[in-house]
């Protein structure tokens, strides 16, 4: 009986060594397939060459010892002149942009290696510096060429699970982009009136004909804006300053989003057609800035809010006449305690300030040859500079002269940036080079930022059709402002 106890203990025994045997010899089999528990070896970081000192810092701050990898990963970085696919594992870390001074005459660049001008981060671009294209590619235009675009590679097999968490605060970034980028293009006087109406008849009424080579650019923009200083009359003829109904259509043709009406012309066929111009602006959802129905509703400023960018728009007629004083409509009065409050309201919401001006108008219509007298901008009467800057030290980001019937110079000042008049969009004035052309603004705004203007010279045929000036004619023309700049 003994005997056959001591044998059931033996036989107990030897299935538990065995068993515990089987468990040891698949436990460390399955720690060292999957190195694992004894066999554990630790993944290595692989720092390519590529990687610059400042990566290099940003990640040796996360990949430190007491960060423990189960697999290896190999990290580099890569530089290309176009955007391309962002696949898993992969940031876009850096994007760098050429700029030039301000005042540059140049304003693109042969080679993405040229390094007379300075590469700076996109995040520290600014309407003070000058972005350059490189061969015709213009960042701002599809912010996919135009720059250097760094990319940042991680190859792990566990990149989701491991290094995904650990990479992203430091590595994922976002960049201006379409969808995140308020384009606003600005534009001079717009008068669709005398010669305009005659010649409208002669196109069979299609309006379209003025803008049929400028409408795509304009409409491109999120916002357009332009000065229309003439109210739509069934008066409109050959001699006055009144637009014929059918004008309408150039406006929309051109996406027209804001129309100023500072100008000393909308009351010239009478209150009604000014009061009926503006409800027609209304319902077609077209803002109004700078003039009303009245003295309250002209002096209302114009807030903007989109893509996470508040823009306060004012404008002010400074003594050339047309302003509304009470019920009657026209333009908004220039009051230096409006202003103050104005802009003073607008900057506690954080808001970019742009102030319009209908200042006096140069006047120098005396030649049919090239006449730069205008492109001064104290040519005008009055202290022009010294009243554009002073709006400036009021607060305001940028001040703009819509008034003056040529192109005129503009500068950088105090904090801001003027820009000193716009000249001619539409009108029929095709007697003197000058008053055929004006300066489209394009602003670029990200997350309230003003990041660039970029000037568009314009000009309009003797049939009166607006359209950009050519690359050579365009450069001619800015250099020449540029030169005379306060």
């Amino acid at each position: 009986m003994a005997r056959r106890k001591r044998n059931r203990n033996n036989f107990l025994l030897n299935r538990a060594v065995i068993f515990l045997l089987v468990f040891l010899v698949v436990f460390l089999g399955i720690q060292f397939f999957t190195k694992t528990g004894l066999f554990f070896v630790p993944g290595v970081v692989h720092y390519d060459e590529s990687l610059n000192e400042e990566e290099l810092a940003a990640l040796n701050q996360i990949f430190t010892d007491e960060i423990t990898l189960s697999k290896d990963v190999t990290i580099r970085a890569e530089e290309s002149e176009t955007l391309g696919e962002i696949n898993d594992g992969e940031y876009l870390y850096q994007i760098s942009v050429p700029v030039g001074d301000f005042y540059d005459e140049k304003s693109d660049i042969e080679e993405i290696s040229e390094e007379e001008y300075e590469w700076i981060p996109v995040s520290e671009l600014d309407f003070s510096k000058k972005l350059l294209s490189i061969n015709g590619k213009y960042y701002l235009d599809d912010f996919k060429s135009g720059a250097k675009f760094r990319k940042i590679i991680f190859e792990s097999e566990k990149f989701d699970e491991e290094i995904a968490p650990l990479v992203e605060s430091e590595f994922k970034k976002t960049f201006p982009d379409e969808a995140s980028v308020l384009t606003f293009a600005q534009t001079g006087v717009t008068a669709l009136s005398r010669g305009m109406n005659q010649k409208l008849s002669e196109v069979s009424g299609d309006a379209t004909f003025f803008s049929k080579k400028i409408s795509d650019f304009l409409s491109g923009f999120d916002l357009t804006h332009t000065s229309n200083e003439s109210s739509f009359s069934d008066s409109a003829n050959s001699k006055n300053i009144c637009s014929d109904k059918r004008f309408i259509n150039t406006l929309t043709s051109i996406g027209l989003d804001i129309v100023e009406l500072t100008g000393n012309h909308n009351q010239d066929c009478g209150n009604q057609s000014a009061i009926d111009t503006i409800d027609t602006y209304d319902s077609l959802g077209i803002q109004v800035v700078g003039g009303g129905k009245n003295s309250e509703e002209a002096s209302r400023p114009l807030e903007i809010n989109e893509k996470n960018t508040g823009i306060t728009f004012l404008a002010y007629n400074q003594s050339t006449g047309g302003a509304t004083h009470g019920d009657t409509p026209g333009a908004n009065q220039y009051y230096e305690e409006n202003a103050v409050s104005e802009i003073n309201s607008a900057k506690e919401r954080g808001d970019f300030v742009i102030v319009d001006v209908q200042y006096y108008e140069c006047s120098a219509y005396v030649s049919k040859t090239e006449d730069a007298t205008c492109d001064y901008a104290n040519s005008s009467a009055g202290d022009q500079v010294g009243f554009f800057r002073h709006l400036i030290d009021l607060g305001a980001d940028m001040v703009v002269g819509t008034s003056a019937h040529q192109p005129q110079t503009f500068e950088l000042y105090g904090d801001g940036v003027i820009y000193y008049g716009l000249g001619n969009l539409f009108f029929d004035q095709v007697w003197w080079p000058g008053t055929t052309r004006s300066l489209v603004l394009g602003h670029y705004f990200y997350n309230g930022k003003l990041l660039q203007t970029k000037i568009f010279p314009t000009a309009y045929d003797n049939d009166m059709k607006t359209g950009l000036l050519d690359k050579e004619e365009a450069e001619w023309f800015l250099n020449r402002l540029i030169s005379v700049h306060p």
